[in-house]
């Protein structure tokens, strides 16, 4: 059987009627943007979808994290303590708010912040920490929690890979003082492009509505020096469209992790990341790390899944504090832990429309390695 190229993701769509059907009313309204009722609308149901008090639409998940960090008015050149294993989004939204990224190490077992670490950072102009739960791997959420209150730190997280997650049956966009979530085509939830900050000061959401409307707040006023940000009706019925069959996206999901893990489980060389107990979690990815007892290390296995026509990603290779816009500023910074799981880790792929056949020719290539 011939195979077509596999990648690491594909979007998720509704039915092509729904849509259609859906932004049919924006040929007689012609209201394609500017917070129309589709705008509305969508922050309402993701508010009750993610269990969180206050939501703000933001045109992708990228803007989210940077004007979530401008509503917060830090002090310019203040330090932000952030993990280097992460999309490069998470670091430039940071420094293009003129703050000072502080890179801590991560976790071996799950890939996020190593919060045994971070205490260690803090200096007299810290004014945040940053983490991700990253591949919708929960951050120790009570530990970071405890040392931004000890020492008054704000806390953002950087939730792009949590959509949809819980932890201990509350919304994961509750814990912190903000989260950023986006909806890229790429994500378990998509608006083709889109992101949200959810927070629970309410004064935020005024705030954050300036930000991402160049400030303005009537025909003839701007109170604040903002940008566009704003997402459109388009987008605002597509995620509409998608979030009608977002449980089923997800328990299908669900199925292709448990059908790579049935595969994959006793093969040596081959490790998954810790599970944290009281998480309900959204699938998103199957990431495996490539252990040194394994035939091939993690780049000869990428090519060869891709010379099947299966590709994969190195994700997140190189680290983010590692990539040469940065001028090798970062280089030296002793994150090992980091460093070895960017050197190891090769996310397979994995969307609810990925034939069952197919994870099971992708586990078989990497058995017969041995």
């Amino acid at each position: 059987m011939e195979i077509n190229e596999i990648f690491v993701t594909r979007s998720s769509m509704p039915p092509y009627e729904d849509y259609i059907e859906a932004i049919r009313p924006l040929w007689d309204s012609h209201w394609l943007t500017n917070m129309g009722d589709y705008h509305q609308e969508l922050e309402k149901k993701l508010k009750e979808y993610l269990k969180v008090p206050e939501l703000s639409l933001m045109v992708n998940g990228h803007m989210a994290l940077e004007l979530a960090i401008k509503a917060m008015d830090f002090p310019e050149n203040a330090e932000v303590i952030t993990t280097p294993f992460t999309f490069i989004s998470t670091t430039h939204a940071i420094i293009r708010n003129n703050l000072k990224p502080v890179f801590c190490d991560v976790k071996l077992s799950d890939g996020t912040i190593d919060e045994t670490k971070i205490e260690d950072l803090i200096t007299r102009n810290t004014v945040a920490i940053i983490p991700v739960h990253v591949y919708g791997n929960i951050c120790n959420i009570e530990k970071i929690q405890q040392i931004a209150d000890k020492y008054g730190l704000k806390i953002i997280y950087d939730a792009a890979h949590a959509f949809g997650e819980e932890y201990r049956e509350k919304g994961i966009g509750n814990y912190g003082d903000a989260s950023i979530f986006s909806f890229h085509a790429t994500k378990v939830f998509n608006t083709i492009e889109g992101g949200a900050v959810t927070f629970k000061d309410k004064n935020l959401y005024d705030k954050l509505y300036f930000l991402k409307n160049f400030g303005i707040c009537d025909a003839e006023s701007a109170v604040e020096v903002g940008t566009n940000a704003k997402m459109n009706e388009f987008s605002a019925i597509m995620g509409l469209c998608n979030l009608q069959y977002i449980d089923h996206v997800i328990q299908e999901r669900r199925i292709r992790n448990n059908e790579y893990r049935k595969w994959l489980n006793d093969i040596l060389g081959i490790r998954f990341f810790h599970d944290k107990p009281y998480v309900k979690k959204n699938y998103g990815y199957f990431p495996i790390i490539i252990e040194k007892n394994y035939p091939l290390n993690r780049d000869e296995l990428y090519d060869l899944l891709k010379s099947h026509k299966y590709f994969s990603r190195k994700y997140f290779y190189p680290l983010t504090s590692d990539q040469e816009c940065f001028n090798n500023k970062y280089k030296n910074i002793k994150l090992e832990n980091a460093r070895e799981l960017s050197k190891r880790m090769l996310t397979l792929p994995l969307y609810e429309e990925l034939q069952l056949e197919m994870i099971k020719n992708i586990s078989e290539i990497i058995k017969n390695c041995l």
